[in-house]
């Protein structure tokens, strides 16, 4: 059954889609979001640390280099003016021995190459006059750091769309994709609808619906999983700033981060997952993985109790890259890669993803612009 025509068809109702949605709709743009779940951000959007990232980490001149910076200088502005709630805390990341201490440094020098403002070294004695259940030998400081309500960034985008004039049809699964002579081919459970413009933001499912879309000519992006679980910690914190250890492989390491409230929880780490199906995906905690953190935070934090960390959240990482590989930068697969007019897979959204959200948006559209 045909649905009919649209202009721009946004496949992912998670952060990344609603933003780009918004842009278009901002542009005036008729706008369409298709969600298979029954409301926004059900995804990996919902399963993160809500950090503003101040892009310290990522190599000069990659997208994610570029869009964390201009998405955060863009996000506390667009938070503050719709009365989204978050906090410029700020953040340490710490050197505990003196391997870390090389793999810290390395940061500061990323950091300074990305011209990354609000950035100082600090020795130890200095972190910890700041913090002072703090352990370490030195560390960086980023006051640009800071944590958001991302429910709220996203009822506020969903808010952003609607008032121009676009809309999201939730409990809609998007089942094939196809390029026709003038557009793209969108198969749902309801029927089948035709766009002009196509942007695949579906996050975990995105490179198959890609690799799997009919008469695309476009290179097939292999995607690995890697989950993350997150600990609560009961107690008061003796914290202001979040903490951050020195980077890990296939992340930033198990990381103090501090709700708005004021709550602890620290995570992600790194579990690769044997299966690349986003459907296999076990999101609950395991228990067991608790020793391990232990181990990780009482490094920086040698006062944490025992008996303190209770299973939290757990979420689940997009990655481009392999274990033992570099970290891969986001790809945004565009006319210029594929050929397709109009038509932007968007793939390996992972952090600094929600930082980007506003950056990479207003890319995607002017990629996408005819």
């Amino acid at each position: 059954m045909s649905l009919g025509e649209a202009d721009v068809v946004v496949l992912g109702a998670g952060v990344i889609g609603l933003a780009i949605g918004a842009a278009f709709a901002r542009a005036g743009r008729e706008v369409i979001i298709l969600e298979r779940e029954a409301h926004i951000g059900g995804q990996t959007s919902s399963r993160n640390s809500e950090v503003i990232h101040a892009g310290l980490y990522y190599p000069t001149g990659s997208l994610k280099h570029r869009l964390c910076v201009e998405g955060r200088r863009r996000l506390y502005p667009y938070l503050e003016s719709r009365g989204v709630g978050h906090r410029r805390c700020g953040k340490l990341i710490v050197a505990t021995s003196s391997d870390e201490e090389a793999r810290v440094e390395a940061i500061l020098a990323q950091a300074e190459a990305n011209e990354v403002e609000g950035v100082e070294r600090l020795t130890g004695r200095q972190a910890q006059a700041l913090e002072p259940a703090l352990n370490c030998t030195f560390a960086i400081q980023s006051t640009e750091t800071g944590v958001m309500d991302s429910h709220g960034l996203m009822l506020a985008l969903q808010g952003e769309l609607e008032d121009h004039g676009g809309f999201i049809a939730f409990n809609t699964d998007v089942r094939a994709l196809g390029v026709t002579a003038g557009g793209y081919r969108i198969e749902t459970g309801e029927g089948r609808l035709e766009s002009r413009t196509l942007i695949n933001a579906v996050g975990l499912q995105a490179p198959a619906l890609a690799a799997a879309m009919d008469g695309y000519e476009g290179p097939r992006r292999q995607q690995w999983l890697a989950k993350g679980s997150y600990f609560g910690c009961s107690g008061r914190t003796p914290f202001q700033r979040l903490i951050y250890p020195a980077p890990v492989a296939g992340g930033l390491g198990v990381h103090l981060t501090l709700d708005l409230g004021g709550r602890m929880r620290f995570g992600p780490d790194v579990e690769w997952l044997a299966s690349g199906d986003p459907a296999a995906i076990d999101y609950a905690v395991d228990l067991r993985r608790a020793d391990g953190f232990y181990a990780a935070i009482r490094r920086y934090w040698p006062g944490l109790a025992d008996g303190t960390l209770t299973p939290d959240y757990a979420g689940c990482r997009p990655k481009l890259s392999g274990p033992g590989e570099p970290a891969a930068d986001f790809v945004l697969d565009g006319p210029e890669i594929h050929g397709h007019a109009g038509l932007i897979h968007v793939l390996g959204i992972e952090s600094p993803g929600l930082t980007s959200c506003l950056a990479l948006a207003q890319a995607v559209r002017e990629m996408a612009e005819p």
